[in-house]
């Protein structure tokens, strides 16, 4: 078994769109989506953003 680990760069604005075209572009099995979470400090207060998905595809 080998696997692949994706990176993909998202947006709060096209997050769903690019992660669906990405995902549907996959030869393999999707085992797991991780998000890379950092927090922000806005002027209502603590936040987070998503920078890039980290996606693990099973190749046979």
């Amino acid at each position: 078994m080998k696997y692949n680990v994706h990176r993909l760069d998202v947006s709060v604005n096209n997050m769903q769109e690019d992660l669906q075209k990405f995902l549907n572009s996959l030869h393999g099995e999707i085992i797991s989506v991780f998000p890379n979470i950092r927090p922000t400090f806005q002027l209502m207060g603590a936040t987070s953003k998503v920078d890039f998905l980290l996606i693990v595809e099973k190749i046979e």
